[in-house]
């Protein structure tokens, strides 16, 4: 193994003094290489991020028609599968009264067409 003096002759012979704006020089060229090099790796990631977005994406769904089966039974006055009968609404509109329903199954934890609501109206103070 060489001496403590080979390492410090060496060291001598490749070390020079250099400059402030040399050293900002090499700061910056340091600098600008590690950005360099991040801006790279960002693009990469962005074109390997569509690619698999263009390999996994999904066929477009089918048009949704207009009226549904459900649609077409609430209208015709049949209840809903698994429903349990019609509700009495005084003075509170549908989309309020399916939103109380859901709530209460939500506070109750069961399912909702295990529910039987028989009116729904609204009280005042």
């Amino acid at each position: 193994m060489p001496s403590l003096s080979v390492w410090a002759a060496a060291a001598d012979k490749w070390l020079v003094p250099m400059s402030l704006p040399d050293g900002l020089l090499l700061a910056l060229v340091g600098i600008g290489t590690v950005f360099v090099a991040l801006v790279s790796i960002l693009i990469l990631v962005k074109i390997q991020s569509a690619a698999v977005a263009a390999l996994t994406r999904k066929p477009a769904a089918p048009a949704v028609k207009p009226v549904s089966p459900a649609h077409a039974q609430a209208s015709a006055g049949v209840p809903a599968p698994g429903s349990l009968g019609d509700v009495a609404l005084h003075d509170v509109p549908d989309q309020t009264a399916a939103l109380l329903m859901a709530i209460v199954a939500d506070q109750l934890q069961a399912p909702l067409n295990q529910l039987r609501f028989i009116s729904i109206k609204e009280v005042s103070r």
